[in-house]
């Protein structure tokens, strides 16, 4: 249920106290087939899900991101606030007058895990592979309107933009600029991120066992990683092991047992137990930004009317799915993305997205909708049935009931439709479903405005096949200023114009929960993205 984008944070822990209590068969758990208790110098980390492959320029699940974030490196990476521009493989920057020029000054010392030097070249080869016309790469938008990128010499890389690009450098701290081997992924080809990955990070790629586990072995001699998030390197434990434990109970279980020293994705009916138990700590980033919701498709029947759109959003209950589905654990929301980002306007006007079922009904009514015998709205003889499109997921699964039965209050019947990750992806790119469930973080309004809102991203990640004029020319306005002051104001004004649209009903705002269990020190949880355990350089055992 994510689309996203990567980042770090920093530590935060606090006590929580969901409103509602589930309680868990823990015993159950217990006496399952328990996984080994992990070795000295041996952190495991637990998760429901593997990736497809570990390459940034193909994957753009959160799986791959939290292995990537860990073997390999960005040029540069943010503070744990997300709002400061940090070194990573750069030592520093200049950016022309203009703005369309970035030179890059790399660190000197840097090496590969096989122990060959990286190079401006790698620079140019990662940027050159990840552009690279027709060939099946996403989120290439990230890197602006590449002119060419060149290796002045050997510590030096020039980075021109045909247009500027406001946010180039928050995006270049995503984990699709993890610059890679282009020997290796010449040499590999499909099989790239596959059968092997050699990159920069603290870690290195031993095996993978998909839909099992992935390991890493410490990278000897790191020490290029930036000081300011804890840890410049070498890493403190020797390997990490990536478990795929898809049972909710068993993973809850395997954390106080040590057998998985921390995970994030824990069910959220668990987390008040874990608040009763001494030896396990609960910790949060200091800042992260991510937003769920429900989008709407513009271009079919019904939902090309504004006030179809705005009578399904005042139809949806999200204090609701906060209390019911999160347990307390996240925040309902009126906004497409959190009101403390960069660049988000406070006149920005949402009064579209309140949970307001008599407001349904008198835009129905405006829109000239009756109600029909059957306790449909109906128009011109055809029934408001929708269509909507969720993953085959516990939480997903839940969230398109809870919508289900909210539109069925006032009389708007919903077809609802779930796929598993292998086949939702494709799903959500057809136009054949008028609605859809999603989440995603992001690090500031241009960020979030830029991944769904240009028609250049249609059909997706524009799943609402939003072509809207105006809405291109101020994404690129915000794009290609210079000060700080132009991008604000574009994307001040993109953020209202989008929202006064109703394309999506947003529901809540999510901060990751790390449980982590008794053989693990206090770590700091990274914001950006979910991958929150980033580099992997401040997991620390006692």
């Amino acid at each position: 249920m994510n689309d996203f984008a990567v980042a770090r944070g920093s530590l935060g822990m606090r006590a929580r106290k969901p409103s509602r209590l589930v309680p868990f068969a823990l015993t159950a758990a217990l006496a399952a087939a328990p996984l080994a208790v992990s070795a000295e110098g041996t952190v495991t980390l637990g998760r429901t899900l593997d990736a497809d492959r570990y390459d940034p320029h193909r994957s753009s699940a959160l799986a791959a991101a939290e292995v990537l974030q860990m073997i390999g490196d960005t040029l540069v990476t943010l503070s744990p606030d997300q709002k400061t521009v940090l070194p990573e493989l750069a030592a520093s920057w200049d950016v022309s007058e203009d703005g369309l020029t970035y030179t890059f000054h790399l660190k000197d010392g840097v090496t590969f895990c096989d122990g060959k030097p990286f190079t401006a070249n790698d620079v140019v080869g990662t940027m050159d592979r990840w552009l690279k016309p027709d060939a099946p790469h996403v989120s290439t938008w990230r890197a602006g309107e590449v002119d060419s990128v060149t290796a002045a010499d050997d510590l030096t890389v020039v980075y021109k933009l045909k247009v500027p690009s406001s946010n180039l450098l928050y995006q270049m701290a995503n984990f699709n600029f993890i610059m890679i081997d282009p020997d290796q992924a010449a040499a590999l080809g499909d099989d790239f991120g596959v059968t092997g990955f050699n990159g920069t990070g603290p870690f290195c790629l031993d095996s993978w066992k998909p839909r099992d586990e992935v390991v890493l072995t410490k990278h000897d001699g790191y020490n290029w990683g930036a000081p300011e998030l804890g840890n410049a390197g070498p890493a403190y434990v020797d390997k990490v092991i990536w478990k795929i434990v898809p049972e909710a109970a068993t993973l809850v279980a395997t954390i106080p047992a040590g057998e998985v020293d921390a995970s994030y994705t824990v069910p959220k009916w668990a987390i008040a137990q874990f608040e009763a138990d001494p030896t396990v700590q609960i910790l949060t980033p200091e800042s992260s930004y991510r937003t769920s919701y429900i989008g709407f498709k513009t271009s079919r029947p019904f939902m090309d009317d504004i006030r179809v759109r705005e009578a399904v959003a005042h139809a949806i209950d999200q204090e609701a799915q906060a209390e019911a589905l999160y347990f307390g654990l996240a925040q309902p929301t009126e906004s497409y993305f959190a009101k403390n980002v960069l660049d988000y306007p406070a006149d920005t006007d949402t009064s579209a997205f309140t949970y307001d079922p008599e407001k349904t009904k008198e835009l129905l009514t405006e829109a000239g909708f009756t109600m029909g015998a059957d306790g449909i709205w109906e128009k011109d003889g055809q029934p408001l049935k929708l269509t909507y499109y969720g993953f085959n997921e516990a939480l997903s699964l839940d969230i398109g009931q809870a919508v289900q039965g909210d539109l069925a209050k006032v009389g708007i019947a919903l077809d609802v439709e779930n796929y598993d990750s292998t086949a939702i992806w494709g799903k959500l790119r057809e136009e054949t479903y008028d609605l859809y469930e999603m989440s995603y973080p992001y690090v500031s309004a241009g960020d979030a405005l830029n991944l769904y809102f240009n028609s250049a991203s249609i059909p997706s990640p524009n799943r609402m096949m939003w072509n809207d004029p105006e809405t291109d020319k101020l994404m690129a306005a915000g794009n290609a200023a210079i000060t700080p002051e132009d991008r604000a104001a574009a994307f001040e004004e993109l953020t209202r114009h989008v929202h006064e649209a109703v394309l999506w009903k947003p529901t809540v705002e999510e901060t990751p929960i790390v449980i982590a269990g008794p053989r693990l020190e206090a770590f700091v949880p990274a914001g950006l993205s979910g991958a929150v355990f980033d580099s992997g350089l401040n997991l620390k055992l006692k």
